[in-house]
């Protein structure tokens, strides 16, 4: 069989584009939210700033609990509601395209990604190879991810139908995109020095954060072992150069095997940009040879995420329905108020 020299562009540069578009987007939420805030803060004196709806992406409990109300009465809970539809968005993508969310839209995973492209050049520079944890560490810290997401998902799951509305309805749901502005901008010396913490470990760990503790990572993951599409590999034309796999950020044994089937595939198509040999490594439906082109990945992400996001806008879903004064009244207690007194 004739051995033909992969000549397509690789698409790394167009996924930092869309990476650093969301980072952007934000960035922008972040400045309007905190607008909002101090308009809060000012008990409405100040120049009223439109809360930014697109905060609530960063609410996955809220949301999560949204969902299943949708799920048990058909009611969009007008508190968060473009919260239930980027929920909805990033299980759409994860069911089509895997674990892409992680490598393609979260900020935190482009942040993530970052240091560990710095810390790997340290290692590099350092120890001349990058550095691991072997696998007796590495499962069992994985598994961590996935018992935080059964603790969240398994509460909300088991609640009633009146329990989730009476929850959604409270004075803490209201103000916990709030309550979690004042976590960052508060910050305590503990949380300060967990977070540093995170930041030392992605460095010597790639990823730590994403790999080990992110309860979204868990439930993406997850979904991706049931996607459609996986990265397949012909062995074939395969000429076991291995680059596939030193160029995979999650460390998989992507040429050892004829499709990966892995919670840590990330669709970031690294592996496929690497592979020098033509139709050898590809992303493809599960049950069929024709491969997906590249160049179409970021696009129909994008497309099934501001679609969906875009029908809450379109459809009035996307603002919430607390008043101006109900805010003020209700941060009024903001001190007092946590979600134990629900």
């Amino acid at each position: 069989m004739k051995i033909e020299k992969n000549t397509e562009k690789p698409i790394q540069k167009y996924r930092f584009y869309v990476q650093l578009f969301f980072v952007f987007l934000t960035i922008w939420i972040g400045y309007e939210f905190h607008g909002f805030v101090k308009w809060l803060e000012s008990g409405g004196a100040a120049e009223f700033v439109e809360r930014p709806p697109g905060v609530e992406a960063f609410l996955p409990i809220s949301s999560l609990m949204s969902l299943m109300l949708f799920f048990k009465t058909g009611e969009i809970h007008s508190v968060h509601p473009a919260g239930l539809f980027i929920f909805v968005a990033i299980i759409a993508v994860s069911l089509i395209f895997g674990k892409s969310f992680c490598s393609w839209i979260c900020p935190i995973g482009f942040i993530s990604e970052m240091i560990g492209d710095f810390g790997e050049k340290i290692q590099m520079k350092l120890f001349k190879r990058k550095l691991m944890l072997p696998k007796f560490l590495d499962y069992p810290l994985r598994s961590l991810k996935y018992l935080l997401l059964f603790f969240f998902a398994s509460a909300v799951v088991t609640m009633s139908a009146a329990g989730l509305k009476g929850f959604l309805d409270g004075d803490y749901n209201i103000l916990s995109d709030i309550k979690m502005y004042y976590f960052f901008a508060d910050i305590t010396l503990f949380s300060f020095y967990v977070l540093l913490g995170l930041f030392v470990l992605s460095i010597i760990i790639r990823n730590f954060w994403c790999r080990y503790l992110c309860p979204y990572g868990a439930l993406v993951g997850i979904l991706t072992l049931i996607s459609p599409l996986k990265i397949k590999r012909n062995p074939a034309t395969c000429t076991d150069c291995g680059l596939c796999a030193k160029a995979c950020p999650s460390h998989i044994k992507v040429d050892k095997v004829k499709t990966v089937i892995s919670d840590e595939c990330t669709t970031c198509m690294q592996c496929v940009d690497a592979c020098p040999v033509a139709d050898t490594l590809d992303l493809k439906p599960a049950f069929s040879q024709k491969k997906v082109n590249k160049r179409f990945v970021g696009i129909l992400i994008l497309i099934i995420y501001f679609a969906i996001t875009g029908i809450g806008f379109f459809t009035g879903n996307w603002q919430n329905d607390v008043s101006k004064k109900e805010y003020l009244e209700t941060y009024k207690n903001i001190n007092s108020i946590d979600h134990l007194n629900q």
